[in-house]
């Protein structure tokens, strides 16, 4: 039987590698053998010195033949990491990992995701296998496809039991593409509750779609593409008013004509999960741009009072005159090309449908600062921009501390900042805020990475409300 292992993507892949190798060894086993039976069969006893290495061997070969046999099918251990084959599908990198995993003394909470044949006993049959191991159903949720349904479960198992266990036991029930993972205390919130959470939250802002969209449907990536790239060019093909599924990846239209793109390699969509999606982003559309109209009032250490605001397209004009106050050093550090272009992506930057844009203003109105907190797929960028005469006054790392806020709100694991070793004020802010920092440097240009790691998300949070509280009007 040859050796085969399975990739990713399900196909067989063989071990032509270990087969040479083998090869390799067996003739350079040949050639040891043959000098050292040239060796011994010259001398006096050689004849029965041979004769005993012989009947060696083959006690030895039959002794490897039997114990192969005895023990080359047994069941996988917790500690080799082996998956059954229902967990084939199991899903991301990290969930391969899962299958080992036993559940602490106090039991755990999981995701489950498995799909049966549409007949009459096919669900009480993976209830029954679950239940034999005393695995507490807590919510189930069915997607209904062409051929066979998708059920969805939210499980506690008991303590002491393994993850690899409840698999081989849903394999056994009929369940196909088994996929689990870690589940936490925000999935008890039963479905139609969840969404009518996420509907209000999209409501009250257009920036949250993305992240509505994320945890209606778990780990994905989603991009939105405007209609007309910031830089020029042409856009993304267009979708159909109803949108298009394709397995792993769904494609929305957008209300400015661009289209949101979902991806999810490691899981495909079901129907029911793209008509809620799709019912989102209808809502998003049927409301129109929006953002809080909230505002702080804060005083600066001479005494000035400056307002922070969120901004978005309507804010255009006042960010152009903003441009056009700023030195060509200035512009230049913050987009990394020519100058005259600058003007040319506020537009995407200001829009909800990419991220969140703060603002402050003087008491006459003057926009002098930017603060962008852009959504990258799966990666969240922080930008600043501040005016030349307003520099060096705290501005930046009050724009950056409110952004970083908002990007543990979201629950982002990590920020990242684009910019230049020379842009002195940037790297400070990055660096005041506390966090553990990567740099790295990409093409001469600087990426700083802020770690939004658990521990610390009360500790900014704290420090970011204290920090609003000052001189709030």
């Amino acid at each position: 039987m040859s050796d085969v292992t399975r990739a990713k993507h399900g196909r067989p892949v063989h071990h032509w590698r270990r087969d040479v190798i083998e090869l390799a060894a067996l003739f350079t086993a040949v050639a040891v053998a043959d000098a050292v039976a040239n060796l011994i069969g010259h001398g006096p006893d050689g004849p029965e010195l041979l004769l005993v290495s012989a009947a060696v061997l083959v006690v030895t070969a039959g002794f490897h033949t039997w114990w192969a046999r005895r023990h080359g099918h047994a069941p996988p251990t917790g500690d080799t990491g082996a998956r059954p084959r229902s967990e084939e599908q199991a899903g991301p990198s990290e969930q391969s990992r899962e299958a080992a995993v036993t559940a602490s003394e106090k039991g755990a909470l999981w995701r489950m995701r498995t799909t049966v044949q549409d007949e009459p006993g096919s669900l009480a049959a993976l209830c029954a296998a679950l239940a034999g191991l005393r695995v507490d159903i807590l919510s189930l949720q069915t997607h209904p496809l062409a051929e066979g349904t998708v059920d969805e479960f939210l499980l506690r198992s008991p303590g002491g039991l393994a993850v690899a266990e409840i698999s081989r036991a849903v394999a056994v029930a009929g369940g196909a593409g088994t996929w689990i993972e870690r589940a936490d205390a925000h999935d008890l919130v039963d479905a139609p509750t969840r969404v009518l959470g996420l509907a209000t939250r999209t409501a009250l802002d257009a920036a949250e779609l993305p992240l509505a969209l994320r945890q209606l449907l778990g780990r994905c990536t989603i991009r939105s593409l405007p209609a007309v790239p910031a830089g020029g060019g042409r856009g993304p093909d267009p979708v159909p008013v109803e949108g298009a599924l394709e397995d792993t990846v769904m494609r929305l239209r957008a209300p400015e004509g661009g289209v949101i793109t979902v991806e999810r390699p490691y899981l495909p969509f079901t129907p029911t999960e793209f008509a809620r999606a799709r019912a989102l982003v209808e809502l998003d559309a049927r409301l129109g741009p929006r953002v809080p109209r909230s505002q702080d009032v804060l005083t600066l250490p001479e005494g000035n009072d400056i307002t922070v605001r969120r901004v978005d397209t309507g804010d255009l004009v006042a960010a152009r005159e903003m441009h056009e106050r700023c030195s060509a050093r200035t512009l230049g550090m913050r987009y990394h090309g020519p100058v005259g272009d600058a003007d040319r992506y506020l537009s995407h930057l200001l829009s909800p449908r990419f991220g969140r844009t703060i603002a402050v203003q003087t008491a006459s109105g003057r926009v002098v600062g930017l603060g962008h907190l852009l959504w990258d797929g799966d990666e969240t960028e922080v930008a600043l921009l501040v005016e030349d005469t307003w520099q060096r006054r705290g501005i930046g790392t009050e724009l950056l501390r409110r952004l970083v806020g908002m990007a543990v709100d979201a629950g982002c694991a990590s920020v990242y900042a684009v910019t230049q070793a020379s842009n002195t004020g940037m790297v400070a802010a990055m660096r005041g805020l506390g966090l553990p920092l990567d740099y790295q440097i990409e093409e001469g240009t600087l990426v700083i990475t802020a770690r939004l790691d658990a521990p610390l998300e009360e500790a900014v949070a704290e420090r970011l409300s204290s920090a609003g509280e000052l001189g709030k009007a």
